[in-house]
């Protein structure tokens, strides 16, 4: 529908790349009817939950580091400009992304604001090209997310968990018969809906990270001690995101601590605060696999 050309990279790494090239008005069009979807989805997402506030779409586009001075603008002065005039946030990072000559820049607000903001970044950069050899960023693959469950392990794809081939099952089962082990897990954060652009000549190209599955990567290891040390650690989470983790009258919460074997305490809203306070007891896989579905709601 927009005219132009749309690529997007394999989908075995947490973000993905969608790369869009072509005339000015192809590259917004679709970028527009990318941030509306984003919106669409918010909304979506929302008709469950008990939040009162939306929040805003959010995008993150990468762009070459030798061209975030110009985007910034001496003391402040061009990024401030911008936002004033789109009514966007806007947040250049200050560091690298990883083996690459790129930053991430940051845009949250309406779709329109978003739209707008997009165009006078284009502006921008097109007035003042990067410098020298850009290494673009590149997401690094990531191991298949599995979690063990039951004496059953699952890889999750998406919002779902998928029995996994049966050799991974057999070896779970035959860990839990052997020597004491503790299960180790790691988490990776959610991230917003991502967008990444570049700009080349008179072909405007946008970049777009979307991001995968959150992972989880534990492994079976010989333990010291049969029971783990129960552990503790802090969450918080926003205000307008409590309401979908609690669920209607805590079915949420209940469920999560039922599936992860996890003690979970939300502390009350404190007057004044934007966020809440989540606090997860057990032993660190109960503890990883209580992240996971948190982040995962």
């Amino acid at each position: 529908q927009s005219g132009a050309r749309i690529n997007i990279s394999e989908g075995n790494c947490p973000e993905r790349i969608v790369t869009i090239t072509g005339p000015t008005d192809a590259i917004f069009k679709a970028f527009a009817m990318i941030a509306y979807k984003f919106e669409e989805d918010i909304t979506n997402s929302m008709s469950n939950s008990t939040a009162t506030s939306k929040p805003p779409v959010t995008l993150r586009l990468v762009v070459p580091a030798s061209q975030c001075g110009s985007l910034i603008g001496k003391g402040g002065s061009k990024i401030k400009e911008i936002r004033e005039s789109t009514g966007a946030q806007v947040q250049v990072a200050g560091d690298m992304l990883p083996n690459s000559t790129e930053r991430a820049v940051t845009i949250s607000g309406t779709p329109d604001a978003i739209i707008q903001c997009v165009k006078q970044i284009c502006v921008v950069m097109l007035e003042s090209p990067p410098k020298g050899a850009t290494i673009p960023y590149r997401p690094k693959p990531a191991s298949t997310p599995v979690i063990f469950a039951g004496g059953q392990a699952y890889t999750i794809q998406g919002q779902y968990a998928i029995p996994h081939p049966d050799q991974l099952t057999k070896l779970h089962q035959l860990a839990m018969q052997q020597t004491p082990f503790t299960p180790l897990g790691q988490t990776t954060p959610a991230f917003p809906a991502f967008a990444v652009l570049t700009v080349v000549g008179k072909q405007r190209s946008s970049t777009m990270l979307l991001p995968q599955a959150i992972t989880i990567f534990p492994c079976i290891c010989p333990g010291l001690d049969a029971s783990p040390p129960a552990s503790t650690h802090e969450l918080t989470i926003p205000n307008d995101l409590i309401g979908c983790i609690i669920g209607r009258q805590g079915t949420k919460i209940n469920e999560i601590r039922q599936m992860s074997g996890a003690q979970i305490k939300i502390a009350n809203a404190t007057e004044g605060s934007s966020e809440r306070q989540i606090t997860i007891t057990g032993t660190p896989a109960n503890i990883s696999l209580a992240q996971y579905l948190i982040n995962a709601r």
